[in-house]
């Protein structure tokens, strides 16, 4: 990736100069994709219209895993992909709700091209969740949901970028959410699957 320094996954969860104080918040551990999704269904629950979500994970953590599973859970239109080369794609939805707005930051190096999106134009009415956006969109709203999906690499975690594989079924996650925001107060956020 070219342009501005981009803290690596880890190092973006430890910090938290980016604006805001946790308010709720809860870790647990996911042990295979399906339950990624599920966890995902469980998350869209307590979604509403305006709510920005951030997701900050490895390649291949399963950050698009979880937004399928909210896109199950908001009932939006099916084909929840990673929008990496699109940078943003609208889900629409079936039943009447807010659409799913989401959308891969990856490629994006500064706050001038996440403005050129122009993802406050559909902010109030949609729920939008951004892969990559730590430390790029905590600005589009009062309010966040950061989702943070960890995965082990021998014996500890991985804090590279740059590891591409893919989400195995035999390849547990540690998630955690935190909200920021009065929005997330007294909110209570799923602790285990299932």
């Amino acid at each position: 990736m070219t342009g501005a320094h981009r803290a690596e996954p880890a190092e973006q969860a430890d910090r938290d100069d980016w604006g805001g104080v946790p308010s709720a918040g809860a870790s647990l551990s996911v042990p295979t994709a399906d339950a990624m999704r599920a966890l995902g269904e469980r998350l869209a629950r307590l979604l509403r219209p305006a709510d920005l979500v951030v997701l900050t994970g490895d390649l291949g953590a399963g950050k698009t895993t979880l937004t399928q599973g909210l896109g199950v859970g908001l009932k939006v239109r099916e084909g929840v992909a990673s929008p990496t080369f699109v940078i943003a794609r609208v889900h629409p939805s079936l039943v009447g709700g807010p659409a799913l707005v989401h959308v891969d930051a990856f490629r994006l190096n500064s706050l001038a091209e996440i403005d050129d999106l122009d993802l406050d134009a559909s902010l109030a009415e949609s729920v939008t969740v951004v892969e990559w956006g730590h430390g790029l969109v905590e600005d589009l709203a009062p309010d966040r949901l950061e989702v943070v999906i960890r995965r082990p690499r021998g014996d500890g975690l991985t804090r590279s970028v740059s590891d591409t594989l893919a989400f195995d079924d035999d390849d547990v996650r540690w998630v955690d959410i935190t909200g920021y925001g009065r929005r997330w107060d007294g909110v209570s956020f799923p602790s285990s699957i299932g």
